[in-house]
């Protein structure tokens, strides 16, 4: 079912709102005025840093049924001192990105899943933009084995993130890594209002993990193409990993993840 307009224009008012309150008076040059009692900027402040009336804006956090022009996005983005994805971000909720293709999404072309196979040893998969997997090689299913698709639907990361306790002995950096998944996957849900595919996922994860609850309402958005993970295999030895990610040409929404284990040294290690 597509988002509702009220339920989206609150998404906006609590992302707005969100951003505000982390920016501190002596950050954009304002002189202090003694105790407040909300964190951030007041709302008439920003309004002046952004050259819009303090009422319209007020519209705005309260989800009122208004529309925002680009000028005026581009203004409080500037104010609010949003980098270039909580930008896009900030835009796709308020509309100015196209809504979801009525179609369901096209399945993974055989040669596309195919690519993972080429590039064994080292483990790597492609996943589209729910995080389910939908193609792997041998080497990931070993250096993941929840990979091993169950017999109803596909692998998910963020299922497994949240909601499999493995994760958190799997995972060195849990908090981290949740985190930052987290906050990609609501940047994706941005790009695509309304989408069942990410409401159904968010719900889940909502409903069986209390740290997606908690999270969500911080309103982080980020986008990753590559990093560092450590990883606790069984026995408890440690490795760490690099891995890279390639959105595909023609579906930016897959994704190929390609990870190559480090050696002590810090060289890269095939993984065999």
């Amino acid at each position: 079912m597509p988002q509702k307009p009220q339920d989206q224009r609150r998404e906006l008012a609590a992302f707005l709102r969100s951003r505000r309150e982390r920016i501190t008076p002596d950050q954009v040059g304002m002189p202090p005025t003694g105790r407040r009692r909300t964190p951030g900027l007041r709302r008439e402040e920003l309004a002046l840093l952004a050259g819009i009336s303090a009422t319209w804006y007020t519209y705005l956090e309260q989800g009122r049924d208004i529309r925002a022009s680009d000028q005026v996005l581009d203004a409080l983005a500037t104010a609010l001192r949003l980098d270039r994805h909580e930008r896009d971000h900030l835009f796709g909720l308020a509309g100015h990105t196209p809504g979801p293709d009525a179609e369901p999404p096209e399945p993974l072309a055989a040669e596309v899943a195919a690519v993972p196979l080429l590039l064994q040893p080292r483990p790597a998969y492609i996943i589209d933009g729910t995080y389910d997997v939908l193609s792997h090689n041998a080497a990931a299913g070993r250096l993941f084995p929840n990979l091993a698709e169950p017999a109803d639907q596909p692998a998910n990361f963020a299922r497994w993130t949240f909601l499999d306790p493995a994760a958190r002995d799997f995972l060195v950096d849990w908090e981290t890594e949740a985190r930052g998944l987290l906050a990609r996957l609501r940047t994706l849900a941005g790009r695509h209002p309304g989408d069942p595919r990410y409401t159904r996922l968010i719900d889940e994860l909502k409903e069986g993990s209390a740290h997606v609850r908690a999270w969500w309402q911080r309103y982080d958005v980020q986008v990753q193409h590559g990093g560092r993970k450590r990883m606790r295999h069984p026995g408890g030895a440690v490795a760490e990993y690099v891995y890279t990610a390639f959105h595909l040409a023609e579906r930016p929404e897959f994704t190929l993840v390609v990870y190559t284990e480090e050696d002590p040294d810090g060289l890269a290690a095939v993984t065999s």
